[in-house]
């Protein structure tokens, strides 16, 4: 397993979450907590053993894609859900 640190930049957002297939992409799995440092940024950080992820963030009730994502995959919803590999 490896800890893995999700973040997004979130300027104004009330909540953040994470979700994703790890999470049985669940609305209220992972919230994610604002950063003291930088008052925009949200972070939440997972234990996932190797292997492919789709996950996106609700942010104040709207799924959005992970702008730093380097891949993307279509999911039946007409939109983009965000790919994390991780390694062995």
């Amino acid at each position: 397993m490896k800890r893995i640190r999700f973040t997004i930049d979130a300027p104004g957002a009330k909540k953040v979450m994470l979700v994703g297939d790890f999470t049985n992409w669940e609305a209220r799995a992972r919230p994610m907590r604002r950063a003291k440092s930088a008052g925009s940024t949200f972070s939440a950080t997972v234990s996932l053993a190797p292997g492919a992820y789709q996950y996106k963030f609700i942010v104040d009730k709207h799924w959005l894609e992970d702008p730093k994502a380097h891949e993307s995959v279509p999911n039946p919803f007409g939109t983009q859900n965000s790919v994390l590999r991780v390694s062995g």
